[in-house]
């Protein structure tokens, strides 16, 4: 793992995003997965700025992960955030575009036929990724052991105190996320974190020892991940 430290946030959305537009050139047929939250925000918002410096036609989306029982419609949803912050304003075609459905009936087809999506056109050239405070990623929770590949996975207090969520009427208590090796499998991965609340999980993912009690500390694993850290709320 390699880690940028910087001194604000608009240097880390600055720096992750050129990082970004740069992989894209190269690759402009990439399959990026696509976190939501606080922490990739300014990145997309950068990368939408800057997309006239690349072939956005042919670039493929994937959406991490979603809160069961939320859909587009839902200002809390991941679909919501992905649609308002990255799809409409690189205006991504409906075919470029795969997420889990959160209204669904059925999570395990649901989790299925995201898994086949990735056997089909896997691996997922970029992989943005946000850190949870109790060292989450996606909604991979801390455990006793780990779920390698896409699931409905019981959500800890930690994630359900999230602000997406805040004030929510839906009584939540699940997630749909791709798995640690589903994300593994990724060619290369930009995990994004920033703020003070976030130093205590850093500390300890600096630490390099490989957990399922720290789901983050697995990308230790990862030949290319690139981290992007202000340690700072400016």
């Amino acid at each position: 793992m390699q880690i940028t430290r910087c001194n604000t946030l608009a240097e880390l959305n600055e720096l992750a995003s050129n990082m970004l537009i740069s992989d894209l050139k190269e690759n402009p047929q990439s399959l990026v997965c696509a976190a939501t939250g606080n922490s990739p925000t300014g990145v997309y918002q950068k990368l939408v700025e800057k997309q006239g410096s690349i072939v956005v036609e042919n670039l493929r989306f994937i959406k991490l992960d979603e809160w069961y029982g939320l859909g587009i419609n839902d200002a809390g949803s991941c679909e919501h955030y992905l649609h308002k912050y990255l799809l409409q304003p690189l205006q991504v075609s409906a075919e470029r575009y795969i997420a889990f459905d959160g209204k669904s009936n059925e999570p395990e087809k649901e989790c299925e036929r995201i898994a086949h999506y990735l056997d089909e056109h896997d691996p997922i050239d970029l992989c943005i990724l946000g850190l949870g405070k109790n060292g989450h990623i996606a909604f991979n929770e801390p455990a006793d052991f780990l779920h390698p590949r896409v699931h409905l996975a019981t959500l800890s207090k930690t994630s359900l105190e999230h602000t997406m969520i805040k004030g929510n009427d839906e009584h939540i208590k699940y997630g749909l996320t791709l798995g640690m090796a589903d994300i593994l499998r990724s060619k290369k991965i930009i995990l994004l974190v920033n703020g003070t609340h976030k130093n205590a999980v850093m500390e300890k993912l600096m630490e390099q020892k490989i957990s399922s009690q720290l789901p983050a500390s697995f990308l230790w694993l990862h030949a290319d991940v690139q981290c992007f850290y202000c340690d700072n709320d400016n």
